[in-house]
């Protein structure tokens, strides 16, 4: 039979989940205000600047000597990293919001309105 974790125990796998929660949040405010989203605009055309190399698919492709296979499957892997990374950034920013009271929801909004601008 298994037993249960005596009450320190809790307390410190608690703090210890705490901890890192605050953590993830904190790094995603910092994250979502501090511009990093600009690096990894969505792969319209031939652009993208996942992994912070602004280049465009084409010269990926005459750099590496892609061919047309290749040079399709990057710019799918790219579109898909693209689209995830919105989807994190757009839980992040949901997440917190649920978190703020109305006033400051107001607040952290025209931050990222601003910093969108």
């Amino acid at each position: 039979m298994e037993t249960l974790p005596r009450p320190n125990e809790k307390v410190a796998i608690v703090s210890f989940v705490l901890v890192f929660l605050c953590g993830a949040l904190a790094g995603a405010v910092v994250m979502s205000l501090s511009g990093h989203a600009g690096l990894h605009a969505p792969v319209h055309g031939t652009q993208t600047a996942a992994s912070g190399l602004s280049m465009s698919v084409t010269e990926w492709k005459q750099q590496l000597s892609l061919t047309e296979e290749q040079t399709g499957q990057l710019t799918s892997i790219l579109d898909d990293f693209s689209r995830y990374y919105d989807n994190v950034l757009a839980d992040g920013n949901s997440r917190i919001v649920q978190i703020l009271n109305p006033e400051q929801r107001g607040k952290f909004e025209q931050m990222l309105r601003d910093h969108k601008h």
